[in-house]
């Protein structure tokens, strides 16, 4: 045997395939992993818009935007079709239960009758009853502008921290801006409430609810001075709920919609169909980077598995040549390269997609919150999966014409040498 025959006539062992395979893995691994949750945490969030029980939203410039919100709700209220209209307020706060230790959460102030109303089928995940916040209107503290009604120290915590802290209903804490106790004021755990997770809001996060009067109090949004002009009234938006079929009616939508420009000239009034919209096209822009990015790790595996096609076929050039040489057609040869190159790729198809669920399946387990919460939200679609298998084949498909061209073009006395 020649010294040829001892270097480049013996075939290749099973490692070059098995890396093949893997590699080609790994680089469906990627995409099985951004597009599932991706497309899952989307989803949920249009979900979520789609399901909930308002459909307009008025803001304001900035944090706390909107003022004289009181009085908003009455104005809003006597547009035609509309039915409920729930300013509310979001702000950090530190609160301290028995224990003593001070505990940093966000507030929401909330009427509470109207915050209910459009909560729509998400309300049965938050609360199991209208929440618990004395006056339901929130009007007999606002007093008209005054702000100097009974005041309703209730409070409503979320369940986890509930049961961080040891809270129970009819416990005392105290609320304050900060954890130096600086206009602390003490209130009573009148219920708890659960919370819904998301990419934005997981179980981990520390929250409560009090009225809307109460918070705007405690953080120095309510008044700003004596007399009418030192009224503040703050919130950081407005939802706005719509009567029976005019929820779904588009047109009327529209004409509440109007009306509202009227009325606040100066805010900004959105729809939920405008987010939904506007959320759908930054998932297809988001899914486009995903595979945009995948690619890399795709032409990284289709080389790979080209250069162990090519390499077979160098390693079995003689059983080619006597294949030519005995007037086999040379589909025959084209097809077993063909046939081999899309096992490879078909295994590392399967195997990446395999691997991506179970990527997944671990990070909604051991991930840090918001991971955890994501991946627990992702969706894995048929349809993409098997487009990303019928992408590996097709590569596949691509690697092996380079082999099947080498293979085809070998000169004969040289490959029976």
């Amino acid at each position: 045997m020649s010294e040829r025959e001892r270097r480049g006539g013996r075939k290749p062992g099973a490692l070059p395939g098995i890396l093949a395979v893997v590699a080609m893995a790994a680089a469906i691994t990627l995409p099985v992993v951004l597009l599932s949750v991706g497309g899952g945490v989307s989803s949920h969030e249009i979900a979520r818009l789609q399901a909930s029980g308002y459909q307009i939203v008025v803001s304001g410039p900035g944090t706390a935007g909107i003022d004289l919100a009181h009085q908003r709700v009455g104005q809003i209220a006597a547009i035609p079709s509309v039915g409920a209209v729930s300013p509310t307020l979001t702000r950090p706060l530190d609160l301290r239960g028995p224990g003593g230790r001070w505990v940093p959460l966000l507030a929401e102030g909330i009427i509470p009758s109207a915050y209910y109303a459009t909560l729509g089928s998400t309300a049965s995940q938050v609360f199991s009853a209208p929440p618990n916040l004395g006056d339901p209107t929130d009007m007999i503290h606002y007093q008209n502008g005054s702000y100097a009604g009974p005041v309703s120290p209730d409070v409503l915590v979320n369940t986890t921290l509930a049961q961080a802290d040891h809270l129970t209903v009819g416990d005392s804490v105290t609320l304050a801006p900060a954890a130096n106790g600086s206009g602390a004021v003490t209130y009573t755990v009148t219920g708890t409430f659960n919370v819904v997770a998301s990419l934005f809001s997981t179980s981990g996060n520390y929250g409560i609810y009090l009225p809307l009067s109460n918070l705007q109090v405690l953080t120095g949004l309510a008044r700003t001075g004596p007399g009418p002009g030192g009224l503040l009234d703050a919130a950081d938006s407005i939802h706005v709920g719509l009567t029976g079929t005019a929820s779904t009616s588009p047109t009327q939508i529209a004409r509440v919609v109007a009306a509202l420009h009227a009325l606040l000239p100066y805010y900004g009034v959105s729809t939920l169909s405008q987010e939904a919209s506007q959320l759908e096209g930054a998932a297809s822009i988001l899914n486009g980077f995903y595979l945009v990015l995948s690619s890399v790790g795709l032409a990284i595996g289709f080389v790979f598995l080209t250069l162990v096609l090519v390499r077979r076929v160098e390693a079995e050039r003689r059983e080619i040549g006597i294949r030519r040489a005995l007037g086999l057609p040379s589909r025959s040869i084209a097809a077993t390269i063909v046939a081999r190159a899309v096992l490879l790729g078909g295994a590392g198809a399967l195997l990446g997609v395999a691997s991506g669920i179970g990527t997944v399946t671990v990070l909604a387990r051991v991930g840090s919150a918001p991971v955890q919460a994501a991946s627990r939200l992702a969706v894995f679609s048929p349809v993409q999966l098997i487009a990303l298998g019928v992408g590996a084949l097709a590569l596949a498909g691509v690697a092996s014409a380079f082999a099947v061209r080498r293979a085809l073009r070998l000169p004969l006395p040289e490959a029976l040498r």
